[in-house]
């Protein structure tokens, strides 16, 4: 029968700190990386969390990403741009150098982007997302991928995963929050699946040949299709647009010719934009935050879940309860650990 651990939070933190260190991450990187892998952990983001190490263990082995970083601001921008030069480290770091001058800005101005130019991006998005809800500003983050989702109508891949999220910040409760990839799936997803010897649901992606498969070998081989057909497909080229080619970065298609594989995490910019909604509702009747709360009272009223509620009320437990960890998922640490990049085959 197998056995579980269960740690505190903070317990998970030092331990996945730890093994970026020893695989030779300064802790500017090491830190940023460790608070998004045991937060997608601490919310049941199991495509987010620790399985996520041997992917950045892998980017860093390539030499495709610089665990030394040191991001840096970028003086001299527009007034209501942010840039920070994310020195080809992990996208994490420089967010969050950048997001008290992010964060400034919006409330100055109303309206404000963060824009992080030569990074490796990791991870979910919701946690930029959430960061700038608590100061009260409303958030929307988006970025490429590398190519691997065909564009509907097509059948080999052009667009990335391509993810986007929104929030909205709320008084004495978490912000209301979505992120999702504009693919009908994360490609992380996929991989579980074919870890787990799974099938995977029809209309998730095509083989080498445009033929629709649920084979998630075939699947990874293949393409990965958007959500909503042609809206998907179309939401996802935007993204290219603003989040790759107006930012100066690369598009998804450039990434994978960077990369030259999908099993390193991917090189390319993020954008971060941020709203006051005070500013913007500034000469007109009502409180914004007061009428968002009617609205999101009139969608669960209906019987409707808000996004993001089960992993907010996941991340309740596990700060009651900690975190449980598999034997297998232990001892995937424990090998980390021990072994540093020479466990990374």
């Amino acid at each position: 029968m197998s056995e579980s651990t269960t740690l505190s939070i903070e317990a998970l933190d030092a331990r996945v700190r730890s093994i970026l260190g020893r695989a030779g991450l300064n802790p500017v990187q090491a830190g940023a990386l460790a608070r998004v892998i045991v937060a997608g952990e601490r919310d049941a983001c199991k495509s987010h969390g620790i399985y996520r190490i041997e992917g950045a263990l892998r980017t860093v082995k390539a030499g495709k990403v610089n665990p030394l970083a040191q991001p840096r601001l970028v003086p001299d921008q527009a007034a209501a741009i942010v840039r920070v030069d994310a020195q080809h480290g992990f996208a994490n770091a420089a967010f969050e150098l950048g997001l008290p001058a992010l964060v400034e800005r919006a409330r100055r101005t109303g309206l404000a982007a963060l824009v992080i130019n030569d990074c490796t991006h990791f991870s979910a998005l919701w946690p930029e997302v959430e960061a700038v809800t608590e100061h009260g500003l409303a958030a929307l983050v988006m970025c490429p991928s590398y190519a691997t989702v065909a564009p509907t109508g097509g059948i080999r891949p052009l667009l990335g995963t391509n993810p986007m999220a929104f929030g909205w910040p709320r008084a004495g409760q978490p912000p209301y929050v979505f992120d999702f990839a504009t693919s009908v799936a994360a490609r992380g997803e996929i991989e579980l699946h074919r870890r787990a010897g799974k099938q995977l649901p029809e209309g998730w992606a095509i083989d080498v040949d445009g033929a629709p498969t649920t084979d998630p070998e075939a699947a990874l081989a293949g393409a990965m299709l958007p959500f909503g057909g042609h809206k998907g497909s179309a939401i996802s080229t935007m993204i290219e647009l603003l989040a790759g080619i107006m930012i100066g970065d690369l598009t998804s298609p450039e990434v994978l010719d960077v990369l030259g594989s999908t099993t390193l995490a991917p090189v390319h910019g993020e954008l971060i934009l941020a709203f006051s909604p005070q500013a913007f509702a500034a000469g007109r009747s009502g409180d914004p935050f007061a009428r968002a709360e009617g609205l999101f009272e009139a969608i669960v009223g209906q019987g409707a879940r808000l996004p993001s509620q089960r992993r907010f009320a996941a991340r309740a437990v596990s700060a009651s309860q900690g975190i449980t960890l598999t034997e297998a998922e232990v001892a995937q640490l424990d090998r980390l650990e021990a072994l540093g990049l020479d466990a990374i085959t």
